[in-house]
């Protein structure tokens, strides 16, 4: 018997899942006090569950990379990576003792948004290759 066979793959859409050739992007969404403090995290994965850690003072927008624990690639050997997106929630709403405190972390020094020397943009870095 000869003949062609043909294989149609429908993907349904993920809501914190996005799929790039063989990486996967994932949105965490952490608390600002786990952003400040750090903590970890289990996520999962397409070979099962791994533990992450994430850093006291990250940042939102931080992305993490898991090598190899994507999709199985069509082009080459091996896996995509898993790429974390760590986006820190914000509260909306705050009782009168949270806001009291925000409002006194906001005159301490060390929450002052400006990053350090060590935390260049890209563009700065850049720039400095070119000095």
């Amino acid at each position: 018997m000869a003949g062609d066979l043909l294989v149609l793959v429908e993907e349904v859409e993920h809501e914190n899942l996005k799929r790039e050739g063989s990486n996967i992007h994932y949105d965490l969404y952490i608390s600002f006090s786990e952003a400040v403090l750090g903590t970890t995290k289990e996520i999962d994965v397409v070979s099962g569950k791994v533990k992450i850690k994430i850093d006291a003072g990250t940042q939102s927008g931080k992305i993490l990379r898991l090598r190899e624990k994507g999709l199985p690639s069509i082009e080459h050997y091996g896996n995509g990576d898993f790429l974390i997106h760590i986006n820190v929630w914000t509260p909306q709403e705050l009782t009168k003792e949270q806001r009291k405190f925000f409002e006194d972390m906001q005159e301490d020094d060390n929450f002052c948004p400006c990053p350090s020397k060590s935390e260049k943009s890209f563009f700065e870095k850049v720039k400095d290759m070119f000095s």
